[in-house]
């Protein structure tokens, strides 16, 4: 047996349903070498800058001192573990699951999903075009990353992250064919109309786990980060939600995990039953209400409305002006391609370099360049 044959000795096992690595569609030729397509995607994945900055930008709660509380990070990592969990006991391939989970989020930006909204009208402001974080996760990897070459990511690792959006939970998911043409069109699409966000479907069922698994990955998570800033308390929570689910973030994750192996096992389709999808479906509308409504203040979300908006015309400043000694240039656009630099708007670059800031490096940015602009 050949080094390659080990590589690729999980093709065996796959399960009818499964996306096979010689399945990959890539928009660019590349050379082949001894890892399997997905599993270099992996790779490419996780060695990205924007992969290095998941561990500095917020889940929910922003700007607090306890050390235990999620990342994005934290979150990606759980999502990852959780899908492959899945994966494995459905027989899909785990290679293909992981590269999805692990870029599912890349493209959030400072201050979770505060900051996402924020930058979506700015975005729409000055560009006319929607942001949301899955799109521009996307984006990260096709148009951004390694200098704004891209990375020649599979276009199911892509088409996952653009259709992974967790907010919207069905008690089934189907994947939906898509050839290289269609799947390009509909990423398009989600600047402009909000139906065709609000309908994404992955190509893969790999793509369908990832999706029900940034779910899980986050709901009883979240909870105890929550109770741990004393925010809510677990008694908080609807005892009938509590004996469906479980208590405890393992509790629910299990509880969930075997749910769905016991009901999508030899499926086309990854199937929650009734009871356990109409307690996720509660609990998310409880931490809505109770956790997500409540992790910033009303004067934190206009410090950030300020910070964003004054460092975005900063920075556009800069870049209509050619500041080159201005950070947008040093650490930023100094490193993209040319191809890049000619053919993307100067809002847009803008859009990509805040998209891309940490927490903190938002702030340092804003009272450098921001707050007196």
């Amino acid at each position: 047996m050949t080094i390659k044959d080990n590589m690729n000795r999980h093709n065996l096992y796959l399960s009818p349903y499964a996306t096979k690595d010689e399945e990959s569609i890539r928009l660019d030729k590349f050379d082949a070498d001894i890892r399997p397509s997905f599993f270099r995607d992996i790779d490419r994945i996780i060695y990205s800058l924007s992969y290095t900055r998941y561990i500095d930008k917020t889940q929910v709660f922003s700007n607090n001192e306890n050390d235990n509380i999620s990342k994005r990070m934290t979150h990606v990592q759980m999502v990852s573990k959780i899908a492959r969990t899945i994966s494995r006991g459905l027989g899909l391939n785990e290679d293909l699951t992981e590269a999805i989970a692990l870029a599912h989020d890349l493209g959030h930006v400072p201050f979770g999903h505060t900051g996402e909204y924020i930058l979506n009208d700015i975005t729409l402001k000055y560009t006319g075009r929607m942001f949301n974080h899955n799109v521009h996760s996307m984006r990260i990897l096709k148009d951004v990353e390694n200098n704004g070459k891209g990375f020649n990511i599979s276009i199911q690792v892509l088409d996952g992250a653009l259709c992974h959006n967790g907010e919207f939970v069905s008690n089934e998911y189907y994947p939906k064919t898509k050839t290289k043409e269609e799947f390009l069109d509909e990423y398009e699409r989600c600047y402009a109309d909000t139906e065709t966000l609000k309908h994404l479907r992955p190509m893969t069922l790999e793509g369908c786990v990832v999706r029900i698994s940034d779910v899980i990955g986050y709901i009883g998570r979240d909870i105890e980060d929550a109770i741990r800033l004393n925010v809510i308390d677990i008694n908080d929570i609807p005892a009938n939600i509590r004996a469906v689910l479980g208590t405890t973030n393992g509790e629910i994750i299990n509880t969930v995990i075997m749910d769905i192996l016991n009901n999508s096992l030899d499926k086309p389709y990854i199937k929650l039953s009734d009871d356990i999808y109409k307690a996720i479906v509660d609990l998310k509308k409880f931490n809505y209400e109770n956790i997500y409504s409540k992790a910033n203040t009303k004067e934190q979300i206009d410090n950030y409305k300020l910070m964003f908006n004054k460092l975005f015309e900063a920075c556009l400043y800069h870049v209509k002006n050619d500041i080159k000694d201005a950070d947008i240039y040093k650490v930023y656009l100094d490193y993209m391609c040319d191809d890049y630099m000619n053919n993307t708007s100067d809002e847009q670059k803008v859009v990509d370099y805040i998209a891309g800031m940490t927490d903190d490096y938002l702030i340092s940015q804003y009272h450098k360049y921001g707050k007196g602009f």
